[in-house]
């Protein structure tokens, strides 16, 4: 999954994600954070706010990588006003914004 989201291939990074549970491998916070990232290299902040709550409700801990790429995501497709709750909700979320996040 990670090398299809460093080429920004998201479409093909999500059909690996699905395939793990197809195969009965647990999806962790690494390979949320992958479909994330390459929803965000591809500009689908829809796909990565949707991977993001699929990565809630399994009650994964998001991390700095997760907030970040879906506030990047948010931030491409023009939805500031979301990167922006994003942001402001990573104290409450444990998470510690980076270089990056800012």
């Amino acid at each position: 999954i990670d090398a299809t989201a460093r080429t920004g291939k998201w479409a093909k990074a999500q059909q690996l994600f699905a395939s793990m549970a197809q195969r009965k491998v647990e999806a962790n916070s690494m390979a949320f954070n992958a479909v994330i990232s390459a929803c965000e290299k591809g500009h689908r902040w829809e796909k990565a706010l949707q991977c993001f709550s699929a990565l809630e409700m399994q009650t994964l801990q998001s991390n700095t990588i997760t907030l970040s790429a879906v506030i990047s995501a948010c931030e491409k497709g023009g939805r500031w006003e979301k990167a922006l709750r994003l942001f402001e909700v990573m104290p409450s979320s444990s998470v510690e914004p980076s270089v990056i996040t800012v």
